[in-house]
């Protein structure tokens, strides 16, 4: 009869943690697949073999270079890795997907279009489309203006967090004209009004004056990325275009992140109306913020 071995079996071997610090940060991002993926701390750890202080520790550097975000629902690619910090152009994604759309939008109405995203308090111009108006408009691609006095800024800050609108909007806030924003309350409400007109951010002379501006957010499976406008003389009648500067983000959406509509649809959330908009629901629409400065 053999006798039981008392020894303890062999730990399995241990795993070499990457030399250096840049291949550690480089396991780390690999571990994000997609532009809307999310890990929590113990996911990173767990994709990445590294043990959970380190993860943390190269976690927290990725947020505060913006390589990543952290929210409540865990690590998501930041500006940077997605493209979206205005700094190098590397922008090339949203702009493939919204430049057939830009063009249609001002054969449609003659105005200018712009397609902007938002780097930190400032909105960036990725592309700027029209005919002799444009020459009237001050703004360039790669150009930048604050995002609280602009439709293009206010469309996509509407749909952020107000933690995250206060921690951009932070100081002091600049009033170009008379017409601008001046304090984080206002803001807010202006905010308030925009989702409640279904995302539709109006602006007039609140940054350039004798100009005004309708614009709506691009808006992806875990918030907006950028922003679709079309921008007029200060009296021009926004409410008669404004569908179609919906429909656009909207589209441009659907061509960046596909299944985008079908997921959307099984969250319960109904399809917003565009081209088929009536004069009454866009009349009850712009109701909404009667109060507001762009009327």
């Amino acid at each position: 009869m053999t006798a039981l071995s008392t020894e303890p079996a062999p730990a399995p071997p241990r795993r070499e943690l990457p030399p250096s610090m840049v291949e550690r940060m480089t396991l780390i991002m690999d571990a994000f697949t997609g532009r809307s993926t999310r890990l929590t701390l113990e996911d990173v750890a767990r994709r990445t073999h590294l043990p959970r202080s380190t993860a943390h520790r190269i976690l927290d550097q990725l947020v505060q270079l913006s390589w990543l975000d952290h929210t409540s629902f865990g690590y998501r690619l930041g500006k940077r890795a997605l493209g979206l910090g205005g700094r190098d152009g590397s922008h090339g994604e949203i702009r493939e997907a919204a430049a057939p759309l830009l063009h249609e939008l001002q054969i449609r109405t003659g105005m200018v279009v712009h397609l902007a995203v938002l780097d930190g308090s400032e909105v960036f111009y990725l592309d700027k489309v029209g005919g002799r108006f444009a020459l009237s408009v001050p703004s360039r691609v790669g150009g930048r203006a604050p995002a609280h006095c602009t439709a293009l800024g206010k469309a996509i800050l509407a749909w952020l967090e107000p933690e995250q609108v206060d921690a951009l909007i932070s100081g002091p806030i600049s009033r170009l004209t008379n017409r601008t924003i001046g304090d984080i309350g206002t803001l807010h409400q202006e905010l308030n009004r925009i989702r409640q007109r279904r995302g539709l951010a109006f602006e007039r002379g609140e940054c350039f004056p004798q100009i005004a501006c309708v614009a709506a957010a691009i808006r992806g499976h875990e918030g907006p990325v950028a922003s679709i406008s079309l921008v007029g003389e200060s009296r021009t009648p926004l409410e008669k275009v404004a569908p179609l500067v919906v429909d656009a983000a909207r589209q441009a959406a659907l061509a960046l992140f596909p299944g985008l509509e079908t997921s959307r649809r099984s969250r319960g959330a109904t399809r917003t109306p565009d081209r088929t908009w009536s004069a009454e629901t866009m009349n009850q629409m712009l109701a909404v913020g009667q109060d507001g400065d762009w009327l």
